[in-house]
């Protein structure tokens, strides 16, 4: 029997396992025997924390995810714009180990269902994030059109950055550029972006 409070700590080890063996052999390629070797635990723990290996990619991504939310939300709009933009370049989305399986988690949500759910669920939860922050400064149809295209920047920069030979170096790019263009866009809207924002 696992000892009491162990669960935690071994799902944690589990989860930690799989993002370094799906960033070392992919997807598919990430067996339970090869998981189970990297967290030094029995392969029967997976089945008795998880239920198998699709539980445990699952419970994986939903880890990364978690990694994105904003806990403790800026009361202002503009540091809420920025605080999103930084979550989403923060070091651990933009390790070696967590882009590769961020990758294989989207090419294989093509064909997954359940991870294509997950994915669903990022792309809303961004989406229903810069919406809500930029409608405290912009109107409906700007806040929404403004929401769209950052999502874009910041997916589209990350995507990038990890396939780039200098990732590091991308990634902090990547951020100024998105920060950069909110800032353009509420100023072009003629919010004081320099001051903490005014509604129009």
């Amino acid at each position: 029997m696992p000892k009491i409070g162990m669960q935690p700590v071994r799902r944690q080890q589990l989860i930690d396992a799989t993002i370094e063996v799906v960033a070392e052999v992919g997807l598919k390629s990430a067996t339970i025997s090869l998981i189970a070797k990297k967290a030094g635990l029995s392969s029967g723990i997976i089945s008795h924390y998880f239920g198998g290996k699709q539980a445990l990619i699952e419970a994986t991504v939903r880890y990364l995810l978690s990694r994105l939310k904003l806990e403790q939300s800026p009361a202002d709009p503009i540091e809420r714009l920025m605080k999103i933009v930084d979550l989403n370049f923060a070091d651990i989305q933009q390790s070696l180990p967590s882009t590769k399986t961020w990758l294989s988690f989207w090419g294989e949500s093509m064909h997954d269902a359940d991870l294509s759910r997950l994915q669903e669920v990022n792309k809303r939860r961004l989406l229903t994030n810069l919406r809500y922050s930029y409608r405290q400064l912009l109107p409906r149809e700007a806040a929404h059109d403004a929401a769209q295209m950052t999502a874009a920047l910041i997916d589209g920069f990350w995507l990038r950055s990890a396939l780039s030979l200098r990732a590091d170096r991308g990634f902090d790019v990547a951020k100024d550029y998105c920060k950069n263009f909110i800032l353009d866009t509420l100023r072009l809207n003629g919010v004081d972006a320099d001051s903490g924002g005014s509604n129009p």
